[in-house]
């Protein structure tokens, strides 16, 4: 390269010059060198390399051979680095493109063109504006092989075929408007497909906003595992979050995974949400994450934000009724207003005590927040090269989870061993009848039944610490006693799943029939 020629001591006279004679003016080595410099080729095929001082290196094309004979080289430059424009007019967006195509090697690596003019001033002490800039990171995600937004878009129904022929049973439905643009895209692995008839029937759906050239929104929907991890069920891109792109993509979802008579959907209060699952599941629950519900009483009674936050969450996540109406008292009477807000909500949806058993204890919509969380780093990406990063993460949770599981030697999921661990020493300072008392509180357990007056038992699946009391006095196997959800077998059958990778596209073999855009 040439940047080896300006080490070498100037006794070196022939030397390999790894660049084309047809292409040869790239002048990458001027920004990188702090000098604005001019690199250009004869028709007797010399090279000259000049700052704006004076020449510093020439060389000449040998005939009939690769090498390149230097005829003129000064290692100690004279031109001082201060001497210099603040705009180069090397800084192209190609140029730009290429000193930062190191960071962007790593597709996870936020880098805004803001972060592009930043970097480019500190590292290379050159001042490029915000357009060059937005076009030196297409330049670099181009020649990374990721393409430019159109070609991405492009590539998308070759891509979603490799991975149907890779991943058989996987589900994917591309649909497009009249004049054959892009509209939404759902994805459903084969493997997330399989692993959900051992899953929890709680989904808690999601959209954040895409980065790209051509924005959009990606749907995710996830459910728990076994060990009360991360499960992706399904993902999907549409143009906004509107009506008709959240029904669509829940459509989509009910006609893969079902309509479960006890499955329930968590989701924030967005309106379009309502109304798609309202269309899509009419016979689901409907829940409400309790923070996005505790934001929008803040919103409104502003001045009572302290109060909200010392009494809203303790009364959401009360398990009986008998707590539920004391601290429900004490929240309405901080807040005046509260009640007929929260009552007009449905106290079903927002509170545990009045939520059927079947939403266990998914409050919230962490799960499918934190995993577009995950993806955060990754939406600036064509649409393709986002897609094999979403299937990337996918496979090898998978992966790691299926490995964990199939390690794991006791009867539970490890993270819910630990729970019942907890619960039984909590368990061993009450005393026993089939009234458990914990100092001055009073427990009914029904072992016929399985009820307890506290609640926990029948809606965490779990047996609660004055159901254990009762084990230790009887003859009761507690693992008995535990959702079939949370068991080893149930963990590992849920990643028994493969998500299989997708060949190089040199690999791809397409129909010639199936449309671009």
């Amino acid at each position: 390269m040439i940047s080896d020629l300006l080490n070498v001591d100037e006794s070196v006279r022939n030397m390999k010059l790894s660049f084309e004679t047809e292409h040869p003016a790239r002048p990458v080595y001027g920004v990188i060198d702090e000098r604005t410099f001019q690199l250009r080729t004869w028709p007797t095929q010399t090279v000259v390399l000049e700052t704006m001082l004076f020449p510093k290196f020439r060389a000449n094309k040998l005939i009939d051979s690769e090498y390149w004979m230097v005829t003129k080289y000064v290692k100690n430059h004279t031109c001082p680095t201060d001497f210099k424009t603040v705009r180069h007019r090397q800084a192209t967006s190609w140029v730009v493109g290429e000193c930062i195509k190191r960071i962007l090697i790593n597709p996870g690596r936020v880098f805004r063109p803001r972060d592009v003019m930043d970097d480019m001033k500190q590292k290379y002490r050159v001042e490029v504006n915000y357009s060059v800039a937005w076009r030196g990171r297409e330049c670099a995600y181009e020649n990374l092989q990721l393409g430019t937004p159109e070609q991405s878009y492009n590539l998308l129904p070759g891509y979603l075929h490799m991975l149907q022929q890779t991943n058989p049973g996987s589900i994917v439905n591309l649909e497009v408007t009249d004049g054959n643009k892009f509209q939404y895209l759902f994805i459903a692995f084969a493997a997330s497909i399989q692993g959900f008839m051992y899953s929890r029937p709680v989904i808690s759906i999601d959209a954040t906003h895409l980065k790209g050239k051509y924005r959009g929104v990606l749907f995710t929907a996830v459910c728990h595992d076994a060990n009360q991890q991360i499960f992706p069920l399904a993902f999907g891109v549409g143009d906004s979050e509107n009506d008709a792109a959240w029904t669509w993509f829940l459509k989509r979802v009910k006609d893969v995974f079902g309509e479960n008579p006890a499955l329930v959907i968590v989701s924030d209060r967005h309106r379009s949400i309502r109304s798609a699952v309202e269309q899509a599941f009419p016979k689901a629950f409907h829940g409400i994450c309790i923070y996005h519900l505790l934001n929008n009483l803040k919103t409104k009674f502003k001045s009572k934000s302290k109060e909200l936050e010392q009494h809203y969450i303790p009364t959401a996540k009360s398990y009986n009724l008998q707590e539920f109406h004391v601290l429900f008292y004490t929240l309405c009477s901080a807040v005046p207003g509260a009640k007929e807000y929260l009552e007009s909500v449905g106290l079903d949806r927002w509170t545990r005590s009045h939520a059927p058993c079947g939403r266990c204890n998914i409050m919230t919509t962490n799960i499918s927040e934190s995993f577009n969380d995950v993806l955060a780093k990754v939406r600036e990406l064509p649409i393709t090269a986002f897609i094999n990063e979403v299937r990337l993460l996918c496979q090898r949770w998978f992966q790691q989870r299926r490995t964990k599981a199939n390690g794991c030697s006791s009867q539970m999921s490890m993270d819910v061993e630990q729970k019942l661990e907890q619960r039984r020493d909590r368990a061993q300072t009450m005393d026993y009848t089939f009234d458990v008392l914990d100092g001055d509180r009073n427990y009914c357990v029904d072992m016929a039944l399985w009820t307890c007056t506290c609640w926990k038992f029948q809606l965490d699946q779990l047996p609660c610490d004055p159901v254990l009391a009762v084990v230790r006095k009887t003859q009761y196997d507690p693992y008995d006693l535990c959702s079939l959800y949370y068991t080893r077998e149930f963990w590992c059958e849920t990643y028994r799943g493969v998500i299989q990778p997708i060949p190089h596209i040199s690999s791809w073999v397409v129909p010639p029939t199936l449309s671009t855009f």
